[in-house]
């Protein structure tokens, strides 16, 4: 008998979230106790719901994390800690991929370069074998992936369907040929077809334009994504010809996706920087979306979108203007787990 093995999709019941907590040795030391505030502020919405998993480097840390906790109310009978060294805070891209394999999980553990070698990774890279050799999860085996890949990078629907970004994977893998790659990420993902999108971009993103800070599953039938409607703004081009090609795409069974688009920020500086301020870096867990929210007018109106797309669940707004000082975003921090996979 063939087993057969699943991708599943992000809205599928989750066990846990996985993140690490920000600290002095990691690159948000400068602006630390902001950065703490977004944390807490995550971990407090998430136990409404379900578990959080959270790294530590040492118990030092661990103490200090769970004062913060205590003191925002959090239920920590909701929270493991799991002390663990690591070089920063982005887990959707170094911590596990899950697959569903009968009743088993495989977890994939891809090679993490932190995006074509930009930064220190020697730790990040190790994180899913660390977790494996802690007994974090149950009827998991651990798959190691000599191919670099990010969580960030790949969207998929459940049932077969990938969403990516050229760019990004042909950054990653210059070398390879478009048909090449699709294979290789058909094959270890275990998809029937790869949805590639050519266009879209974030200033202020070094992830060489990651799927989730652009275009996102909302069900099987229908994808929300980041719009641009100021004609005047740099992305206005890009972004637009983006939601053409979206707008091209067929489900399998030959009908085009429902469509959601986002609204647009106000551009956010930093000391002349732009950074990359997007709605679309959301976050769905058990019964509810968090999306990052960044002090802009705009925000309400991304709920307002965000509450049309996932009918059902709760829409939270979580303060991520901290974040985007380091290019990345609320999904970017975070890897749900799936039900099953951790108690």
């Amino acid at each position: 008998m063939t087993t057969k093995i699943r991708f599943p999709a992000e809205w599928e019941p989750q066990s846990a979230v996985l993140i690490a907590w920000p600290h002095s040795d990691t690159d948000w030391a400068d602006r630390l106790s902001g950065v703490e505030s977004t944390y807490v502020a995550l971990v407090v919405a998430i136990t409404r719901f379900q578990k959080v998993l959270i790294l530590v480097p040492d118990n030092n840390l661990l103490q200090h994390a769970r004062y913060l906790l205590l003191d925002a109310g959090v239920n920590l009978q909701r929270v493991h800690f799991e002390v663990l060294e690591y070089d920063d805070t982005w887990l959707r891209d170094s911590g596990p991929i899950s697959l569903l394999e009968d009743t088993h999980f495989r977890l994939l553990d891809f090679h993490f370069t932190a995006w074509g070698g930009k930064f220190a990774a020697s730790r990040d890279d190790l994180i899913v074998r660390n977790l494996f050799k802690h007994d974090v999860f149950r009827h998991a085996k651990h798959s190691r992936i000599e191919f670099a890949l990010e969580g960030g990078g790949i969207e998929t629907d459940g049932q077969g369907t990938l969403l990516s970004t050229w760019h990004c994977l042909h950054e990653r893998h210059p070398d390879l040929s478009r048909e090449e790659i699709t294979t290789k990420l058909e094959t270890e993902l275990h998809q029937s077809r790869t949805l590639w999108l050519d266009h879209g971009y974030l200033e202020g993103d070094d992830t060489d334009a990651h799927i989730d800070t652009l275009a996102r599953f909302a069900s099987a039938d229908s994808i929300i994504y980041q719009g641009c409607q100021d004609t005047e703004d740099s992305h206005y081009v890009e972004l637009q010809t983006m939601a053409k090609e979206l707008a091209a795409f067929k489900q399998s069974n030959g009908q085009p996706y429902r469509l959601f688009e986002l609204p647009w920020p106000k551009p956010i500086l930093d000391n002349g920087r732009r950074l990359a301020a997007s709605y679309a870096n959301f976050l769905i867990i058990n019964g509810a979306v968090l999306m990052p929210a960044y002090g802009d007018a705009m925000d309400d109106n991304a709920a307002d979108v965000m509450a049309l797309a996932f009918p059902g669940r709760q829409i939270i707004q979580i303060p991520c203007r901290s974040l985007i000082w380091q290019n990345g975003s609320l999904h970017c921090i975070t890897m749900q787990l799936p039900e099953g996979l951790v108690s």
